[in-house]
Protein backbone atom coordinates (compact mmCIF):
# COMPACT_ATOMS: atom_id res chain seq x y z
CA UNK A 1 0.00 0.00 0.00
CA UNK A 2 1.61 2.89 -1.25
CA UNK A 3 0.48 6.80 -1.03
CA UNK A 4 1.81 10.18 -2.10
CA UNK A 5 4.74 11.16 -0.10
CA UNK A 6 7.62 13.58 -1.38
CA UNK A 7 8.99 17.15 -0.05
CA UNK A 8 5.13 18.87 -0.59
CA UNK A 9 4.11 16.97 2.48
CA UNK A 10 6.45 18.52 5.02
CA UNK A 11 4.77 20.70 7.65
CA UNK A 12 4.09 24.11 6.97
CA UNK A 13 3.85 26.70 10.10
CA UNK A 14 2.46 30.35 10.00
CA UNK A 15 2.61 32.14 13.33
CA UNK A 16 1.02 35.64 14.39
CA UNK A 17 2.36 36.43 17.84
CA UNK A 18 0.50 39.25 18.26
CA UNK A 19 -2.62 37.51 17.99
CA UNK A 20 -0.88 34.40 19.96
CA UNK A 21 -2.25 32.11 16.82
CA UNK A 22 -0.85 29.09 14.85
CA UNK A 23 -1.59 28.01 11.63
CA UNK A 24 -0.98 24.49 10.75
CA UNK A 25 -0.78 23.06 6.98
CA UNK A 26 0.20 20.56 4.41
CA UNK A 27 -1.45 22.63 1.19
CA UNK A 28 0.92 21.76 -1.10
CA UNK A 29 0.33 18.24 -0.26
CA UNK A 30 -3.57 18.18 0.46
CA UNK A 31 -3.51 19.93 -3.23
CA UNK A 32 -1.64 16.58 -4.81
CA UNK A 33 -3.82 14.69 -3.28
CA UNK A 34 -6.97 16.46 -4.46
CA UNK A 35 -5.35 16.72 -7.80
CA UNK A 36 -4.37 12.59 -8.30
CA UNK A 37 -7.74 11.92 -7.44
CA UNK A 38 -9.90 14.46 -9.68
CA UNK A 39 -11.66 15.58 -6.49
CA UNK A 40 -9.80 19.41 -6.64
CA UNK A 41 -13.20 21.15 -7.87
CA UNK A 42 -15.50 18.74 -5.89
CA UNK A 43 -17.75 20.37 -3.93
CA UNK A 44 -16.60 20.74 -0.65
CA UNK A 45 -18.29 19.23 2.08
CA UNK A 46 -18.42 20.71 5.46
CA UNK A 47 -18.27 17.31 7.79
CA UNK A 48 -15.62 14.47 7.49
CA UNK A 49 -18.61 11.76 7.67
CA UNK A 50 -22.60 11.94 6.71
CA UNK A 51 -24.36 11.63 9.79
CA UNK A 52 -25.20 8.25 11.58
CA UNK A 53 -22.50 6.16 8.83
CA UNK A 54 -21.46 2.94 10.17
CA UNK A 55 -18.89 1.04 8.42
CA UNK A 56 -19.38 -2.60 8.90
CA UNK A 57 -18.03 -6.11 6.52
CA UNK A 58 -21.33 -6.48 5.62
CA UNK A 59 -20.64 -3.92 2.81
CA UNK A 60 -17.63 -5.77 1.77
CA UNK A 61 -16.70 -7.24 -1.70
CA UNK A 62 -14.32 -10.35 -1.15
CA UNK A 63 -13.21 -9.88 -4.53
CA UNK A 64 -13.13 -6.26 -5.57
CA UNK A 65 -11.77 -4.85 -8.91
CA UNK A 66 -8.14 -4.68 -8.65
CA UNK A 67 -8.44 -0.78 -9.89
CA UNK A 68 -11.08 -0.07 -7.57
CA UNK A 69 -8.95 -1.72 -4.84
CA UNK A 70 -5.96 0.29 -5.18
CA UNK A 71 -7.59 3.39 -5.29
CA UNK A 72 -9.25 2.99 -2.30
CA UNK A 73 -5.95 1.59 -0.73
CA UNK A 74 -3.75 4.70 -2.21
CA UNK A 75 -6.25 7.08 -0.69
CA UNK A 76 -6.46 5.92 2.36
CA UNK A 77 -2.53 5.31 2.35
CA UNK A 78 -2.22 9.21 1.33
CA UNK A 79 -4.36 10.72 4.00
CA UNK A 80 -2.47 8.79 6.48
CA UNK A 81 0.46 11.51 6.41
CA UNK A 82 -2.02 14.39 6.86
CA UNK A 83 -3.37 12.49 9.98
CA UNK A 84 0.20 12.06 11.45
CA UNK A 85 1.09 15.88 11.14
CA UNK A 86 -1.25 18.61 10.88
CA UNK A 87 -4.80 17.03 10.78
CA UNK A 88 -5.75 15.56 14.44
CA UNK A 89 -9.77 16.03 12.78
CA UNK A 90 -9.08 12.90 11.06
CA UNK A 91 -7.91 10.86 13.80
CA UNK A 92 -12.03 9.18 13.70
CA UNK A 93 -12.06 8.54 10.58
CA UNK A 94 -8.83 7.70 8.92
CA UNK A 95 -8.95 4.44 11.15
CA UNK A 96 -12.09 3.69 10.45
CA UNK A 97 -11.24 3.23 6.63
CA UNK A 98 -7.59 1.68 7.39
CA UNK A 99 -9.96 -1.09 8.05
CA UNK A 100 -11.11 -1.99 5.36
CA UNK A 101 -8.01 -1.73 3.09
CA UNK A 102 -7.84 -5.64 2.06
CA UNK A 103 -12.04 -5.82 1.48
CA UNK A 104 -14.17 -3.18 0.98
CA UNK A 105 -17.27 -1.85 -0.94
CA UNK A 106 -18.61 0.75 -2.66
CA UNK A 107 -20.03 2.34 0.56
CA UNK A 108 -15.96 2.62 1.94
CA UNK A 109 -15.61 4.21 -1.38
CA UNK A 110 -18.21 7.05 -0.96
CA UNK A 111 -17.09 7.80 2.42
CA UNK A 112 -13.49 7.87 1.40
CA UNK A 113 -14.75 10.59 -1.23
CA UNK A 114 -16.33 12.30 1.29
CA UNK A 115 -13.68 13.10 2.94
CA UNK A 116 -11.87 14.15 -0.23
CA UNK A 117 -14.47 16.78 -0.44
CA UNK A 118 -14.06 17.73 3.24
CA UNK A 119 -10.57 18.32 2.47
CA UNK A 120 -10.96 20.77 -0.60
CA UNK A 121 -13.19 23.18 1.90
CA UNK A 122 -10.58 22.83 4.75
CA UNK A 123 -6.81 22.33 4.17
CA UNK A 124 -5.68 24.42 7.55
CA UNK A 125 -6.20 24.07 11.07
CA UNK A 126 -5.59 26.83 13.08
CA UNK A 127 -4.75 27.20 16.56
CA UNK A 128 -5.43 30.02 19.11
CA UNK A 129 -4.87 30.88 23.07
CA UNK A 130 -8.43 31.68 24.42
CA UNK A 131 -7.85 34.45 26.10
CA UNK A 132 -11.08 33.83 28.63
CA UNK A 133 -9.32 30.34 29.67
CA UNK A 134 -7.10 29.77 32.50
CA UNK A 135 -3.64 30.14 30.85
CA UNK A 136 -1.18 27.13 30.80
CA UNK A 137 -3.67 24.99 32.58
CA UNK A 138 -4.30 21.33 31.53
CA UNK A 139 -7.76 20.29 30.99
CA UNK A 140 -9.69 17.57 28.60
CA UNK A 141 -12.51 15.97 28.15
CA UNK A 142 -13.69 12.42 27.32
CA UNK A 143 -16.78 10.68 25.41
CA UNK A 144 -17.85 7.00 23.34
CA UNK A 145 -19.78 5.36 21.00
CA UNK A 146 -21.24 2.87 23.32
CA UNK A 147 -21.69 -0.09 21.00
CA UNK A 148 -20.81 1.26 17.76
CA UNK A 149 -18.83 -1.09 16.03
CA UNK A 150 -21.53 -3.09 14.49
CA UNK A 151 -19.47 -5.61 13.99
CA UNK A 152 -17.92 -6.51 17.33
CA UNK A 153 -20.18 -4.36 19.29
CA UNK A 154 -17.49 -3.00 20.98
CA UNK A 155 -17.68 1.06 22.09
CA UNK A 156 -15.39 3.35 20.19
CA UNK A 157 -13.61 5.34 22.51
CA UNK A 158 -13.37 9.15 20.22
CA UNK A 159 -16.49 7.94 17.49
CA UNK A 160 -17.09 11.05 16.06
CA UNK A 161 -15.25 12.12 19.48
CA UNK A 162 -12.10 12.07 20.90
CA UNK A 163 -10.32 12.03 24.40
CA UNK A 164 -8.81 15.42 23.80
CA UNK A 165 -6.02 16.72 26.61
CA UNK A 166 -6.36 20.75 25.68
CA UNK A 167 -4.37 23.95 27.05
CA UNK A 168 -4.34 27.59 26.16
CA UNK A 169 -6.99 26.70 23.38
CA UNK A 170 -4.99 24.21 21.66
CA UNK A 171 -5.46 20.08 21.53
CA UNK A 172 -2.31 18.41 22.71
CA UNK A 173 -2.87 14.91 22.94
CA UNK A 174 -5.74 13.19 21.55
CA UNK A 175 -7.18 9.61 21.30
CA UNK A 176 -9.56 8.02 18.68
CA UNK A 177 -9.65 3.97 19.21
CA UNK A 178 -11.60 0.58 19.98
CA UNK A 179 -11.95 -0.08 23.22
CA UNK A 180 -10.47 -3.75 24.35
CA UNK A 181 -13.77 -5.51 25.57
CA UNK A 182 -17.58 -5.22 25.00
CA UNK A 183 -19.37 -2.97 27.42
CA UNK A 184 -22.29 -3.96 28.78
CA UNK A 185 -23.20 -0.18 29.52
CA UNK A 186 -22.88 3.38 28.31
CA UNK A 187 -21.66 3.75 31.97
CA UNK A 188 -18.66 0.82 31.75
CA UNK A 189 -17.87 2.03 28.48
CA UNK A 190 -17.42 6.21 29.64
CA UNK A 191 -15.52 5.06 32.55
CA UNK A 192 -13.07 2.69 31.21
CA UNK A 193 -12.65 6.04 28.46
CA UNK A 194 -12.56 8.31 31.20
CA UNK A 195 -10.02 6.33 33.50
CA UNK A 196 -7.45 6.16 30.42
CA UNK A 197 -7.86 10.02 30.22
CA UNK A 198 -6.73 10.33 33.45
CA UNK A 199 -3.72 8.25 33.06
CA UNK A 200 -2.39 10.34 29.87
CA UNK A 201 -3.39 13.45 32.00
CA UNK A 202 -1.03 12.16 34.66
CA UNK A 203 1.36 11.64 32.37
CA UNK A 204 1.26 15.06 31.10
CA UNK A 205 1.02 16.36 34.05
CA UNK A 206 4.95 14.88 35.03
CA UNK A 207 5.96 16.35 31.49
CA UNK A 208 4.99 19.60 31.54
CA UNK A 209 7.33 20.88 34.38
CA UNK A 210 10.28 19.87 31.96
CA UNK A 211 8.64 22.95 29.74
CA UNK A 212 8.15 24.98 32.50
CA UNK A 213 4.55 24.26 32.80
CA UNK A 214 3.84 22.56 35.99
CA UNK A 215 0.19 22.29 36.72
CA UNK A 216 -0.55 23.20 40.64
CA UNK A 217 -3.99 22.36 40.77
CA UNK A 218 -6.21 19.65 39.51
CA UNK A 219 -6.79 18.96 36.00
CA UNK A 220 -10.33 18.85 35.38
CA UNK A 221 -11.71 15.98 33.32
CA UNK A 222 -15.59 16.72 31.40
CA UNK A 223 -17.56 14.00 31.25
CA UNK A 224 -21.63 13.83 30.18
CA UNK A 225 -22.27 10.27 32.42
CA UNK A 226 -23.27 10.97 35.72
CA UNK A 227 -23.13 7.39 37.13
CA UNK A 228 -19.47 7.59 35.81
CA UNK A 229 -18.64 10.82 37.47
CA UNK A 230 -20.29 9.18 40.54
CA UNK A 231 -18.16 6.30 40.38
CA UNK A 232 -15.17 8.30 40.40
CA UNK A 233 -16.22 10.33 43.59
CA UNK A 234 -16.45 6.99 45.72
CA UNK A 235 -20.54 6.91 45.71
CA UNK A 236 -20.85 3.95 47.66
CA UNK A 237 -24.55 3.03 45.49
CA UNK A 238 -22.56 2.73 42.51
CA UNK A 239 -19.66 0.68 44.08
CA UNK A 240 -22.56 -1.93 45.13
CA UNK A 241 -23.59 -2.45 41.84
CA UNK A 242 -20.50 -2.15 39.50
CA UNK A 243 -18.01 -4.59 41.22
CA UNK A 244 -15.73 -4.61 38.29
CA UNK A 245 -15.50 -1.13 37.49
CA UNK A 246 -14.87 -0.68 41.73
CA UNK A 247 -11.64 -2.75 40.95
CA UNK A 248 -10.77 -0.36 38.19
CA UNK A 249 -11.50 2.36 40.20
CA UNK A 250 -9.22 1.13 43.62
CA UNK A 251 -6.61 0.27 40.94
CA UNK A 252 -6.09 3.83 39.36
CA UNK A 253 -6.91 6.40 42.60
CA UNK A 254 -4.04 5.77 43.79
CA UNK A 255 -1.96 7.54 40.95
CA UNK A 256 -4.94 9.72 40.56
CA UNK A 257 -4.37 11.02 43.98
CA UNK A 258 -5.83 15.17 44.10
CA UNK A 259 -4.50 15.30 40.12
CA UNK A 260 -7.40 14.69 38.30
CA UNK A 261 -10.98 15.58 38.99
CA UNK A 262 -13.97 14.42 36.84
CA UNK A 263 -16.96 16.98 36.39
CA UNK A 264 -19.81 17.22 34.47
CA UNK A 265 -19.10 18.22 30.99
CA UNK A 266 -20.45 21.63 30.30
CA UNK A 267 -17.22 23.22 28.87
CA UNK A 268 -17.69 24.10 24.91
CA UNK A 269 -15.64 21.60 23.18
CA UNK A 270 -15.99 23.89 19.89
Amino acid sequence: MKGLYNTTSECEVTRNMDESITYLSQTHYAEEILRTYNFWNATPRLTLMQPNTRLNNGYCDKNPAPDFHRRYRNIVSSLGYLVKMTRPDFACTHPELSMYVRFLGKNHMDVTEHVLSYLTWNQTIRYSRDSHENLDVLWGWVDVDWAGDTGTRRSHTGEHHENIDMMNGSPISCKSRRQDNVALSTFEAEFVAAVQTGQEAIYLRETLPDFRYSQTKATLLYEDNLACIEQESGAPEIFSSHRHQTILCVRTRPSWGSQVSVIAQTKNRG
